[in-house]
């Protein structure tokens, strides 16, 4: 557009004025036309509370109030068009989809094309026609921005909101306050929780989110994952298996141990869950046949050796107290066993037995422990157990 003339102001004179003029007489009867239509058109614009309705009302008003600015400048649409949403563009957002906010714009372009006879001025409706549709084009460009910036700016918030909860359950800070933030994550608080941890593949860690969040979908698990240093930790809702959960959850982590924590009730307890996993992450390089994923529980005596103070506790009180309290004689039989290379009739001969006693015997083991000694790595973590639970019992005599 040319500069004004300030010799001649005649010449900076809008070409169609009378048209401007009645434009802007009429746009607050055009918006209010526009709202009519919507509540007659529209339920789910009638089924919105009045504070919402008023955030569309200031848009529509807004969007007829552009487009008499544009009308005016039509050199500047795409910064007018923009405008229309800079009254509430987050509001917006988050009260209606952008199916609706389409209908919307749809709405209040159709109420202004049926008033451009009324609002033109002789000569003026084909001119006033042409500009509402290519207004109509920058109003529909505006309205993809708006969402794919609030969708980008949702994202990157989700994904800090998704970190701090991670790293709470890991720190062992988890608390009603990461709940809360998980919920606003759509997190549904199921009843059987797990952390599973592994090695992160390099490239894109937002790609590699993304994957676990497929194979979680793929799963029906609801779950909260991110990428921390060199770690990819999942922490799985909605199964009481674990090992399941992590073969469902296991084609994103790169090579290496994949390690599933036990289930616990609820993500305020998922810590314990993620300890679990961490301390079995670390000693899985010391049981070098160990599945890939492989359960925390089943890593117990590398944990123990490792010094993990809970897997050490959990062999102690889940294996050595509950033989010791079923009677000396399976924690005697289990021992002898244990020593004579897991020879029944080597173990007879020890216990002055016949050997169907000793196989009595060893199957009350498993019963009471859940740990066959007749396997060679069950037997592994019930010979550790007994070490454990003898020094135990002498640190409480001393």
């Amino acid at each position: 557009m040319p500069a004004p003339d300030p010799v001649h102001p005649a010449k900076n004179a809008h070409p169609h004025a009378a048209t401007l003029k009645r434009l802007e007489q009429s746009s607050g009867r055009l918006a209010a036309n526009a709202i009519a239509r919507m509540d007659a058109t529209l339920p789910w614009y009638r089924a919105m509370p009045p504070e919402n309705r008023s955030w569309i009302g200031l848009v529509a008003q807004a969007g007829i109030a552009a487009f008499t600015e544009w009308f005016r400048h039509p050199e500047t649409p795409q910064a007018i068009s923009t405008d229309v949403f800079g009254t509430a563009p987050r509001e917006l957002t988050r009260a209606i989809t952008l199916r609706q906010t389409v209908e919307m714009v749809r709405t209040t372009i159709e109420v202004m094309e049926t008033a451009i006879e009324e609002v033109a001025a002789p000569g003026d409706e084909s001119i006033l026609r042409e500009a509402l549709l290519v207004y109509a084009r920058e109003i529909a460009f505006a309205t993809a921005q708006v969402y794919a910036q609030a969708a980008e700016a949702r994202g990157a918030w989700d994904a800090r909101l998704e970190s701090l909860v991670v790293n709470a359950v890991l720190s062992g800070e988890a608390d009603e306050g990461a709940v809360s933030r998980a919920a606003a994550l759509g997190w549904n608080s199921p009843e059987h929780v797990c952390v599973v941890l592994g090695t992160a593949p390099d490239g894109d860690s937002e790609l590699t989110v993304e994957a676990i969040r497929r194979a979680a979908r793929h799963t029906k698990l609801q779950v909260l994952t991110g990428v921390l240093g060199n770690r990819l930790v999942v922490i799985a809702g909605g199964s009481d298996n674990p090992l399941q959960v992590a073969k469902g959850l296991i084609g994103p982590y790169a090579a290496g141990p994949v390690v599933a924590g036990p289930v616990v009730p609820d993500l305020l307890a998922a810590t314990r869950s993620a300890q679990a996993a961490a301390a079995g992450l670390k000693a899985c390089s010391a049981w070098q046949d160990a599945p890939r994923p492989v359960l925390a529980d089943d890593l117990l005596p590398e944990r123990a050796i490792a010094s993990d103070p809970a897997a050490r506790g959990q062999l102690v009180e889940e294996i050595y107290r509950p033989l010791e309290e079923a009677g000396s004689a399976l924690l005697e039989t289990l021992s002898v066993y244990l020593e004579q290379a897991s020879s029944l009739e080597g173990a007879a001969r020890m216990l002055f037995v016949h050997p169907n006693t000793v196989r009595y015997r060893l199957r009350r083991v498993t019963d009471v422990t859940g740990w066959s000694p007749s396997d060679v790595r069950s037997a592994f973590t019930l010979r550790i157990a007994l070490i454990l639970g003898r020094l135990a019992d002498g640190d409480s005599q001393s």
